[in-house]
């Protein structure tokens, strides 16, 4: 009772009020910003379906626990890096710092606020998505049946399926038989392949969201420019997968497991095949990515920390930077696990170790009131940092100079740095169409925009010499 009465609740309730705020805000902003990019190719999956707005909205709606998993961890660091740059700019840390509150006691609303978010993250990771997937699968399924079964009419030509074209004679309505049908099969084919058969059905298999067209005592014709082919058969299946739209079947299939089938399935595997490490980097995955936003999640801290009144904050773009660097590395480590070079575990994991290295290390430094790195480090960064942008320019001139015309030359940039000309070249004035030498008095006009490395190359583009250098 007496460490329960000792807890400021008002000051974290209200900490973990200026924390979720702008964290409600960014999930907004950034799942519309992915629900913008995944909207063109839904769009004409369902205009090909004719899908309706109710069956568009399921679909969709499965889509985002896999946006939630990486807009969430974005969010979460947006969220308190804005939230603390907030209460660091109105010298509200400053004013508990002065009551005697230090950065640890403001640490326990940011940790409890981070990991009820990252327990979101692993709840959507672990259990929705996989809900999800299987969801969207056999929803999927349902919409291309319909289609190809109420497509499908006697006396015409069913295109349902895309480069697959039926033509069915005949439907008895008692066994959903075709008679004398017709198949023009064009995937992978310049000329398509034209299959005729007596008789005719259609199977279809959601496990593996296929659909076959079964034919016999029939003929197929492959036309070719050397050699056609004929070939009489007795039954022939025609095999057409049915896929969401940006879907793999191998990743679909393994993203649709449980956390003890993942496990399980790899178990089967004996061996160290390719299969085997994929099932173990979606089981790891789906963990370390919620560890993963708790991580920056505390980096937001002391990224907030550092904006003063009146100082530019430079809190969110640091952030965002961060935020791709950790996912640069995690894809990185799981190329690496793939590869079989380094193992799963330790590939998988090591950005968030290095990462919460990383944080504990800025909550320190934000504490004592030390700049996150070390002056040697920032300086040593940001001259390179010049040096390299002064680099880039030098070669983002030259290339774009040189595509334009590979006679033209460049002004050379002089070893300290100083912005002006070495007057080796020739100028000319390209509205006048006259070219100065070094020495003539009209060398340094405003006017003078472009350079020749001789006079010949100016003569040969047109122009003509200034009659003060003639003279």
């Amino acid at each position: 009772m007496k460490t329960a009465s000792s807890l400021p609740l008002l000051l974290y309730s209200y900490l973990a009020t200026e924390m979720l705020a702008p964290f409600f805000a960014s999930f907004v902003v950034m799942n519309c910003v992915f629900f913008l990019v995944k909207l063109i190719p839904f769009l004409n999956f369902t205009l090909e379906l004719n899908i309706g707005l109710a069956d568009f909205v399921r679909l969709f709606a499965y889509l985002f626990p896999n946006i939630f998993l990486y807009s969430i961890p974005m969010s979460a660091m947006i969220g308190m890096t804005i939230g603390f740059a907030r209460l660091s700019s109105d010298s509200e840390i400053l004013a508990l710092k002065a009551s005697g509150i230090s950065i640890y006691q403001v640490l326990p609303p940011a940790i409890i606020v981070s990991i009820f978010i990252a327990l979101l993250t692993g709840y959507f990771s672990i259990k929705i998505i996989p809900l999800s997937e299987v969801s969207m699968k056999q929803l999927v399924y349902q919409l291309l049946t319909e289609k190809i079964n109420h497509g499908i009419k006697e006396h015409s030509f069913t295109e349902a399926l895309g480069d697959v074209v039926i033509y069915v004679d005949k439907i008895n309505k008692e066994n959903n038989e075709w008679e004398k049908v017709w198949v023009s099969d064009k995937r992978g084919a310049k000329n398509p392949v034209i299959t005729m058969a007596s008789v005719g059905s259609m199977s279809s298999n959601i496990e593996n969201m296929m659909v076959s067209i079964i034919l016999r005592n029939g003929s197929l014709h492959r036309p070719s420019n050397d050699n056609a082919q004929i070939v009489q058969f007795n039954k022939y299946i025609i095999n057409i997968p049915l896929l969401p739209p940006e879907s793999k079947q191998t990743r679909l299939k393994r993203s649709s497991l449980t956390m003890g089938q993942l496990l399980e399935s790899s178990r089967l595997e004996k061996k160290n095949t390719e299969y085997k490490r994929k099932l173990l980097i979606e089981y790891h995955k789906r963990l370390v990515l919620p560890v993963g936003c708790l991580v920056l999640s505390l980096i937001g801290l002391p990224l907030g920390l550092q904006a003063r009144p009146g100082k530019k904050a430079v809190g969110i773009q640091a952030g965002l930077a961060i935020f791709i660097l950790y996912y640069i590395l995690f894809t990185f480590g799981k190329t690496l696990a793939e590869e079989d070079v380094l193992p799963i575990a330790l590939a998988m994991w090591t950005p968030n170790i290095l990462f919460l290295l990383l944080a504990i290390y800025w909550i320190i430094q934000a504490s004592n009131e030390r700049p996150l790195l070390p002056e040697n480090i920032t300086s040593f960064f940001r001259q390179n940092l010049n040096q390299l942008f002064r680099v880039f320019k030098k070669w983002y001139k030259n290339t774009i100079k040189n595509f334009r015309n590979p006679d033209l030359v460049e002004d050379e940039f002089p070893d300290d740095g100083a912005s002006h000309t070495v007057k080796t070249a020739i100028r000319g004035n390209v509205k006048s169409r006259i070219f100065h030498l070094p020495e003539c008095e009209f060398y340094d006009s405003k006017n003078c925009t472009i350079e020749f490395k001789d006079v010949d190359i100016a003569l040969k583009y047109g122009f003509e010499q200034c009659r003060f250098c003639k003279e």
